[in-house]
């Protein structure tokens, strides 16, 4: 495990700026303990500094993971957020979107979220701005990005797509295999 380099980090806080915003501050600056960002494997994992310590003490071959994987760095340097940083965006959420029961099931396998399956959606939401998505029982469910704002969903047809899937808790049983 090792620091960030600038350059990863900017990637790493540019994608979750996109998510939860100015609420990045919350995520290193906690009031219980503080909590850091570290590379293993070309992994990104969010690490009390407490576990990061106990960690270093175990050899690299042998440590698998140590905290929660927010992403992944692909072989072409960009950053891909995994579904295991879904509490975290929840929480910390900036533009939150609800979908409807009968899209719960299509969003969970993967589709995009169309404006029939639309049930609520945050004000002023711009245009590509990274949103979690959740069930009418504010139950998260996954993110994505918006493909409209909200003043132009009002004006589309039930087909159209309100929301890009990025990841949603699905993945956890369609690549088990390769998730971690």
């Amino acid at each position: 495990m090792r620091p960030l380099t600038e350059e990863e980090s900017k990637a790493v806080f540019t994608k979750l700026a996109n998510y939860i915003g100015k609420n990045l501050v919350h995520l290193i600056d906690r009031p219980d303990e503080p909590y850091c960002f570290r590379l293993h494997k070309d992994r990104v994992y969010y690490v009390s500094e407490s576990s990061m310590r106990l960690g270093i003490s175990v050899a690299r071959p042998n440590l698998i993971s140590l905290g929660t994987c927010f992403g992944k760095f692909s072989k072409g340097g960009k950053f891909k957020l995994h579904i295991s940083s879904l509490d975290y965006l929840a929480q910390y959420a900036k533009f939150k979107v609800w979908i409807k029961p009968n899209g719960e099931m299509p969003f969970l396998y993967g589709n995009h979220v169309l404006k029939a399956h639309l049930g609520r959606i945050t004000e002023d939401t711009p245009e590509h701005q990274g949103v979690v998505i959740y069930s009418m029982n504010d139950v998260p469910l996954g993110f994505g990005v918006t493909a409209r704002s909200t003043i132009d969903t009002r004006k589309l047809d039930p087909t159209a797509i309100i929301v890009f899937h990025q990841a949603d808790v699905g993945e956890y049983l369609r690549d088990e295999d390769t998730l971690f």
